[in-house]
């Protein structure tokens, strides 16, 4: 099980150059999934946002930190309950969200060129079922079965 998720990783980091290199504004690849999280969940929480990206709370405070500072999203601390900061795209982010779709389906087509309709069926189907596995694992504390 070591080398799959070794593997996974190593795709996950080539996607992350990939969407790099092919962005025409200055967003580095991790923030792609952060665009993508926060187009669809506006207004969001923080906490929610680590949640849903499964990345600590830290690291999506800094790097909310980074997209404000640099005009993607704004940050408004919630009426309902002062101790909870909701996350909101700027248009600036709604501008290059078609990008990043873009770039995000163009790595999707590379990577499964050459792979039947059949195959990545069975592969999103396995692939499903350990994130449903991995989710319930973190976020219930349950442990392997």
């Amino acid at each position: 099980m070591a080398t799959i998720m070794r593997k996974m990783n190593v795709i996950s980091r080539c996607e992350a150059i990939y969407r790099t290199q092919r962005s025409s504004e200055q967003l580095l690849g991790i923030y792609h999934s952060y665009v993508f999280a926060i187009c669809k969940n506006p207004g969001a929480s923080q906490d929610k946002l680590a949640k849903y990206l499964c990345i600590n709370k830290s690291s999506v405070t800094r790097h909310l930190s980074a997209l404000e500072k640099d005009g993607y999203v704004e940050r408004r601390v919630s009426e309902s309950d002062k101790r909870e900061t909701l996350v909101y795209p700027t248009q600036k982010m709604l501008d290059i969200l078609p990008e990043v779709v873009k770039i995000t389906s163009d790595w999707n087509a590379l990577v499964a060129e050459g792979i039947s309709e059949e195959e990545l069926a069975l592969f999103n189907s396995i692939m499903d079922r350990m994130l449903e596995k991995s989710m319930k694992i973190i976020y219930s504390g349950d442990s392997a079965e």
